[in-house]
């Protein structure tokens, strides 16, 4: 795009902008071209535009036409509120300052709170009887020694390297050296996670893409919402605006099927330059559980020595008072502070912050359960849904022992289930009946309905079907081989218009066209039992630990070549 093109694009943007909002943020595409007096194309195109950037929904009126729905205060996807950028900055700086204080205190005064408690240990032995530390036959000679080469090995491991983050535990345990010995991470970043929590690698929207391209390239190129929310396990509006933008995103467009069912449509990512595309189908949502978040992700045994250093700390700052300034003669309003009011306020702040953060790391949890128990059901619509030639009931008692079984500890019992039922009824456009029993049986005919949409479609139109064909030009061709190209190119025009086949292999248009006797468009009497997704296998994956392999694959990759 030239930068003349850009800029006009830019402002028709902002001008569909403005007449979005003055239409309450719905509209046809006529209705932006009589607000606005643009050409229809340029309408469309900035429409899509803001469909990328912003919250917005593609609906289907009764006739198959396209309306457009945004938000009327037309937020941005990665807008985030004010009051939410300031209290993460906030968060930030707290940490920042919180990491250094640290590392000047809990170290430095455990070893020079360990310095001045044996020393008046010593001073007790020399004073008294002998039946202190050390005995009394050694008067006089106690040494303290300070921390060797190895302690502070420890402490930083200078082979991990200045800036790695560290995710827990749990991840490192996997992460071995060339050698295949294993990295442990430096004590500090451990006591960093018991602060503040484990680092997590940014969730970032290409990062979350790679997932759903793979998806759509697995698929031939044409899905529906419920093909997203079946692979993710996302409400079927979140799935269509993730469609939306991605359509816009990836020069996609949308059918709408007969029934209503809009299908979007990637022609584009079915090219490939190594023939027909054969994309391996990402896991379905129930075989991507998220685990539990780890408070600190530290071993008990790591937690549980940091603790007992800051509180030896505590105890000692608490007590110097009594036990070290008597003995060793300290006194003064200098030693008050130093010794006792800042160790003390250090240790109890080191204490308040990871006891303040546990009421967001339970809430999370029981949002991931949450997710994780959708995810579970979503398994069991599936395949009552797509196993057989129609859509077959789920009742209520499987869904809540599917829970039970699979999901142990997830503390969503048949309330909870039911609403995770009733809700999808809505998303599906699902039926409620009640069996001789008593029990609710739930059918999702909307379910199946979008699914079949999908895979009519893509049987019609096989996207994803060649790679790029020949090569018409290259930009290292030299002369003579471009006149070659060009003569053949000619010779395979002229073979076409007689409908005559030129080389192996080679199709003419009139031969592509497909016969009113091929089956194309019509799908095997159980079509979609391909998509049902081993419903009987879950699983869990955490996606930003997948994340942290990535990186640290590229961290290597870089030092390699460094």
């Amino acid at each position: 795009m030239s930068t003349a093109q850009a800029v006009l694009q830019m402002e028709d943007t902002g001008t569909v902008r403005k007449a979005l909002r003055r239409l309450k943020g719905r509209a046809t595409v006529g209705d932006i071209v009589a607000a606005t007096g643009l050409e229809q194309a340029r309408a469309e195109a900035s429409l899509r535009a803001l469909l990328e950037w912003h919250e917005g929904h593609l609906e289907v009126g009764e006739r198959g036409d396209l309306l457009y729905r945004f938000d009327p205060a037309l937020i941005r996807r990665d807008q985030v509120p004010v009051l939410t950028r300031i209290k993460e900055r906030a968060w930030s700086l707290f940490k920042a300052g919180f990491k250094i204080w640290i590392v000047a205190m809990l170290v430095i005064y455990f070893i020079v709170f360990l310095a001045l408690m044996i020393a008046a240990l010593l001073a007790s032995n020399r004073d008294g009887d002998g039946g202190g530390f050390g005995g009394g036959e050694r008067r006089g000679g106690g040494h303290v020694h300070f921390p060797n080469f190895w302690f502070w090995y420890l402490i930083w491991s200078p082979n991990w390297g200045w800036g790695r983050p560290y995710y827990g535990e749990r991840y490192e345990d996997r992460h071995r050296n060339r050698r295949g010995r294993r990295q442990g991470p430096p004590f500090y970043k451990k006591v960093f996670a018991f602060v503040f929590g484990p680092d997590r690698p940014e969730a970032t929207r290409e990062r979350r893409d790679r997932d759903l391209l793979r998806l759509i390239r697995s698929r031939k190129g044409a899905v529906s919402a419920v093909d997203l929310v079946q692979a993710t396990g996302v409400e079927v509006q979140e799935a269509e605006s993730e469609l939306a933008r991605l359509m816009v995103g990836h020069d996609g467009e949308v059918e709408v099927t007969d029934d209503g069912t809009l299908v979007y449509l990637f022609p584009s990512l079915m090219v490939s330059a190594h023939g027909p595309v054969e994309e391996r189908e990402p896991p379905a949502a129930w075989q991507r559980l998220e685990p539990r978040l780890p408070a600190t992700g530290n071993s008990a045994g790591s937690n549980a020595a940091i603790v007992g250093i800051n509180a030896f700390n505590l105890l000692a700052a608490a007590t110097a008072p009594w036990f070290i300034f008597p003995r060793l003669g300290i006194g003064g309003p200098l030693a008050e502070v130093g010794l006792i009011w800042i160790p003390v306020i250090f240790s109890l702040s080191f204490f308040a912050v990871p006891l303040l953060r546990l009421p967001a790391v339970w809430r999370e949890n029981a949002r991931r359960a949450a997710r994780n128990v959708r995810k579970a059901i979503l398994g069991l619509v599936s395949k009552a849904s797509l196993s057989g030639s129609e859509a077959e009931p789920v009742r209520l008692d499987d869904a809540q022992r599917l829970v039970q079984d699979r999901l142990k500890g997830s503390g969503h019992g048949r309330v909870s289930v039911q609403r995770v039922m009733d809700r999808m009824v809505g998303e599906f456009d699902g039926e409620v009946e009640v069996d001789a029993q008593g029990t609710p049986r739930f059918r999702f005919p909307g379910f199946r309905a979008a699914m079949e949409a999908a895979h009519r479609l893509r049987l019609k139109l096989g996207l994803g079907r060649g790679g790029v064909g020949r090569i018409v030009y290259a930009s290292d061709d030299d002369a003579s081989t471009q006149s070659a190209r060009d003569l053949e190119a000619f010779d395979r025009e002229l073979a076409s218009s007689e409908g005559v086949s030129i080389g192996p292999g080679a199709s003419t248009s009139r031969e592509a066209e497909p016969t009113p006797d091929e089956p194309l468009g019509l799908p095997s009497p159980d079509p979609l039992d391909a998509y049902v997704g081993d419903p009987d296998r879950f699983a869990f994956r955490d996606e930003l630990e997948l994340a942290a392999v990535e990186e640290e694959l590229r961290r290597q990759t870089a030092a390699r070549h460094r």
